[in-house]
This record gives structure tokens, C-alpha cells and sequence, in this order.
């Protein structure tokens, strides 16, 4: 069985053609947007004009949407929960629960701040589905990157999927020695122990394989590295690059500009 090292779903669209410099740089420019903009609609803007239709037009749409209901959702509506509850602002009270109250002040509060959390998620979402690791470690170092550097970014984007298929091979291993996995909630729970070892120890030793097979293939060299697969940089990319810098300065500035 082929195990899946990325999140990357393989498609032939527009974003999946675009610069990954092009893509990180867009992903960035729509959160610092989403998170710096003084305006409080922002966010909900974003979502529903840039990162939604975003994941269809990269034909990713049923993988991004899947996400964000089984994983993005929860977490934002917890960060909702949690603020409007404990946020000690505004004195108009509108629900309450025992010791527990919501005012206007802290609902508008929690409902904008989880709402930045779901376009940061969503947004990193986008980006891991329409990017392959590879090609944004290779567009990085080729512009300059230290291998090092890039070398913990993409480890970084690599370690959920490589997670999750080595606790499959696990589990299906320790399935077929009689482990049971279809029963009550509280067994299933407690047959989550053994499985804790082997996951984290195999973790461990594929750390150290990597690390040897990287250092065989010259991975620290001084010299010039070249790639079979070059990757495009159009000028139109560039200029979209600059743009969206632009924008998320000018965000700021309204954010930080007197009122």
C-alpha cells in the first residue's frame, strides 16, 4: 500500500500550476488581511469571496470541505465558546447560563476571532491540498533558502500525513493480531494504548533513517544543486507577489492609522 507523505491532492487547475512562492505568499497575505484589517467583516469577506472559491478553482473543493467540517469547524466553535463566555466586555447581557454569561460586547468579539482562526486553518488547508512539499523545498532553496531551513518546513507539512499513515499500518498490524477495534467507545479508547509505542518509537527511527539518507545525497554540500523538474516563475506571478504584499501593508496601515 502506497503511503501518502503529503496532504497534496493531484489536480490540473490553476492554482495547482501557480508559483508555490505565489501560493505561501497569497495563503499569508489573506490571514495578515484577515487578522490586521480594522474593518470587522473582514474575515467573513475573506472566507466567503477569496478562500472558498479559491478551493474551487484548485478542484479541491470536496477534500476542503471535508476539513473544514470534521476539523476546522470544532476548533473554531470552541475558540467561540470559550470567548464569549470568559471575555469579561460589554455590560448589555443577552444569554445566560448559571455563573456563565454572554453580553453583545463578547459574542461580536468571539464570533470575529473565530472566525480569523477558520480563515487561518482554512487558508493552510488550501495551501497544503493544491502544493506539493517537494516543489516548494525545491522553489525555496533555489531561491536561496538554506537547505536546513527548508528542510523543517517541509518536515513540518509532512509530519501529520506520515503520522497518520504509519498509525494505520499499526493499527491494521495489531487488527489482525486480534486487537479490537469496532467495539464500545471505552475499548476502543483503551486499545488506543498499545498502539502509543510503537507510533512514537517508529517516528524516532525514521527521524534518524531520513537524516542518513539526506546526508548520503549531499544534503549539507557547499556546491550548486540542480533539479529535474524545474519549476515556472512567469512574471505575472511576480507582479501578484508585489500587489498582495501591497495590500497587506495597506491593511495594516488602516489598522494602524488614527481614526
Amino acid at each position: 500500500m502506497h503511503e501518502r507523505l503529503s496532504f497534496h491532492i493531484k489536480r490540473d487547475s490553476v492554482i495547482h500550476s501557480l508559483n508555490p512562492l505565489t501560493k505561501l505568499t497569497l495563503i499569508l497575505a489573506l490571514i495578515l488581511i484577515s487578522f490586521t484589517s480594522p474593518w470587522y467583516w473582514t474575515p467573513h469577506v475573506v472566507l466567503l469571496l477569496a478562500v472558498i472559491p479559491l478551493s474551487g478553482l484548485g478542484r479541491v473543493f470536496p477534500e476542503f470541505f471535508k476539513a473544514a467540517t470534521r476539523l476546522i469547524l470544532p476548533a473554531a466553535g470552541f475558540l467561540f465558546l470559550m470567548q464569549a463566555f470568559f471575555q469579561p466586555i460589554g455590560e448589555e447581557v443577552i444569554f445566560k447560563f448559571y455563573f456563565l454569561d454572554i453580553t453583545q460586547e463578547s459574542l461580536m468579539f468571539a464570533f470575529r476571532n473565530a472566525m480569523r482562526v477558520f480563515v487561518m486553518i482554512s487558508a493552510f488547508t488550501l495551501f497544503l491540498l493544491t502544493t506539493h512539499p517537494s516543489e516548494l523545498m525545491s522553489d525555496l532553496t533555489r531561491r536561496g533558502l538554506p537547505g536546513q531551513f527548508a528542510y523543517v518546513i517541509i518536515s513540518t507539512l509532512q509530519i501529520l500525513p506520515q503520522m497518520q499513515a504509519k498509525a494505520q499500518t499499526i493499527i491494521a498490524a495489531q487488527r489482525s493480531r486480534g486487537l479490537d477495534t469496532e467495539s464500545t467507545f471505552l475499548k476502543r479508547a483503551g486499545s488506543v494504548l498499545p498502539l502509543v509505542g510503537p507510533l512514537v518509537f517508529g517516528s524516532l527511527v525514521e527521524v534518524e533513517e531520513r537524516a542518513i539518507a539526506i546526508e548520503a545525497r549531499g544534503f549539507t554540500s557547499k556546491n550548486s544543486k540542480t533539479s529535474l523538474h524545474e519549476i515556472p516563475d512567469p512574471s505575472f506571478e511576480k507582479t501578484i507577489r508585489w500587489a498582495l504584499l501591497m495590500l497587506v501593508i495597506l491593511s495594516i496601515a488602516a489598522n494602524l492609522w488614527p481614526s
